[in-house]
């Protein structure tokens, strides 16, 4: 358990987006050992969801409040938060690039090439999740204890105020009721074999019913 908020939230997110971005890659593997058609639906939630939270709040908060105080207290990790840094940048684009693949896939799906243009998608989304995984990885075992070593109380009493605010509706503590709808939408339209694990497990605690009457639990 870590001691500070800040650390708390960031592992709950990440946890939280690991379950999404497996039950993501997941699902794309399921439909195509099945010849199954494209889950529209779900895949433009889950990406959505990568995009509108994980992008455009988790990262920011990552780059711009605890890396520079990490990079202030501790010189030799400035390689890899650049790499960390550089990944969130090239994240950004990605997922919205994955979007556009997904609703050229939606629009032209009579189209010559169709079969081709989502395989290519399906490749996209593979080593999209497992970049983002070993992105994840690297945070949780080396930027976070290096983190819980270095910063000083002064330092974590500012990241805990700034890391409390928007925090991720798949986590268990406070989560933000306008993202909570998406959620909902995501897990009831994920195929019952496959789940969201953790995420479905936040959901549980924040008293879901209709989740857990379509889920049959």
């Amino acid at each position: 358990m870590h001691a500070h908020p800040t650390l708390r939230i960031i592992h709950d997110e990440h946890a939280a987006l690991s379950a999404v971005l497996r039950s993501l890659m997941l699902l794309i593997a399921e439909q195509r050992r099945r010849h199954l058609p494209m889950a529209f639906e779900v895949v433009r939630a889950i990406l959505f969801y990568i995009d509108e939270f994980p992008e455009r709040l988790h990262h920011p908060k990552e780059s711009e409040l605890l890396f520079p105080k990490l990079r202030a207290r501790a010189a030799t990790a400035g390689a890899v938060l650049d790499r960390l840094d550089a990944d969130h940048a090239r994240s950004e684009r990605a997922v919205r690039e994955l979007e556009h693949e997904l609703l050229a896939l939606e629009m032209m799906a009579e189209a010559p090439g169709s079969v081709d243009r989502r395989l290519q998608f399906e490749e996209h989304i593979d080593a999209y999740v497992l970049g983002y995984l070993d992105h994840i990885r690297i945070e949780e075992h080396d930027v976070l204890p290096l983190a819980e070593r270095v910063l000083t109380p002064a330092d974590w009493a500012e990241l805990d105020a700034a890391f409390m605010r928007n925090r991720d509706p798949l986590t268990h503590r406070e989560a933000d009721d306008d993202f909570r709808p998406l959620f909902k939408r995501i897990l009831l339209t994920l195929p019952a074999p496959l789940g969201l694990g953790p995420a479905l497990e936040a959901m549980r605690a924040a008293g879901t019913e209709e989740v857990h009457a379509r889920k049959g639990v």
